[in-house]
């Protein structure tokens, strides 16, 4: 939702039909991108629900929270914590990854003691672009060694998360609520697979290319209940260190359970060298590498 600056919801007629426009837009760019059906038809549905509502968004939000956009005709977990997110922050971070705008760092900015070199660090050194994955990475001790990111300034990132996302608690990363490495790593498969045979959609991201070519493939995919988009990083330092074939970013979320994400790498180091690990679960990879070559 561009142009909006506020970080408190905005209830005003222009909002919600903003939101509504928001939704169709998403459905259309999935469909360009060859996603799921079903997928697309969730975003239009929604859409049409938010263009019959007469109580504006921002009321329900306020009194009921996301399970009283959730009880609406059409509106899943996903696309309430996506509706959320537009009203708290104005902006959407999964609509503009895939329009290819996304801008981490000017988001990250706006919690109180996030300057842009630390905004910057989130997003290059933990590949960080939304405020629920920050939250996350907080409570899971992800901040905890990286440069500027002291206990104090932890603890003002998460309480001022807490009242931005409004939240009372959020539960410590629990694996059960992430997909299983090996389901992971088929996706990271899939991607590098079928970038190469050029089999794609490609978007021009507008941070890091100056020449807007249209280089960055990405995936839709799904695995069981798991609802996956793939594609390559294009942080600075995926630029820097010429990692932007080799990091993956892959986005997941189920219907129940709010979007988060994960980074797919080739290990250089260690007993995994030369392996695709999923960063922050590499004895989970270790386990499942194990596994695959005593079966073989």
């Amino acid at each position: 939702m561009q142009g909006a600056s506020s970080n408190k919801p905005a209830g005003n007629h222009q909002t919600h039909h903003v939101i509504e426009a928001n939704l169709r837009e998403m459905a259309d760019l999935l469909e360009q991108q060859d996603a799921d059906r079903f997928r697309v038809q969730a975003y239009r549905n929604a859409a049409d629900t938010l263009s019959t509502l007469q109580r504006p968004l921002v009321d329900t939000l306020a009194s009921e929270g996301t399970k009283g956009l959730v009880a609406l005709p059409a509106i899943g977990s996903s696309i309430a914590a996506a509706i959320a997110e537009m009203l708290h922050t104005g902006r959407w971070a999964q609509l503009e990854r895939l329009r290819g705008t996304t801008s981490p760092e000017d988001l990250f900015c706006t919690i109180p003691g996030i300057g842009p070199k630390l905004a910057a660090r989130l997003h290059d050194d933990l590949h960080l672009d939304t405020l629920e994955a920050l939250e996350v990475a907080a409570h899971a001790g992800r901040l905890n060694n990286l440069a500027g990111f002291g206990g104090r300034r932890i603890s003002m990132i998460k309480a001022s998360l807490q009242e931005r996302l409004g939240r009372r608690r959020l539960r410590s990363r629990h694996p059960a609520l992430e997909p299983p490495v090996d389901m992971l790593l088929d996706v990271d498969r899939e991607y590098r697979q079928r970038t190469a045979k050029n089999e794609l959609r490609r978007i021009a991201p507008r941070r890091f290319n100056p020449d807007g070519l249209a280089w960055l493939s990405v995936l839709h995919t799904r695995r069981a209940d798991w609802i996956f988009t793939a594609m390559f990083s294009n942080s600075q330092t995926a630029h820097e260190l010429g990692r932007t074939h080799d990091w993956v970013v892959i986005y997941f979320h189920t219907d129940s359970h709010p979007e988060a994400q994960c980074t797919v790498v080739t290990e250089t180091i260690g007993a995994q060298r030369g392996y695709r690990v999923v960063r922050g679960r590499e004895p989970e990879c270790a386990a499942f590498y194990d596994h695959r070559g005593a079966a073989a």
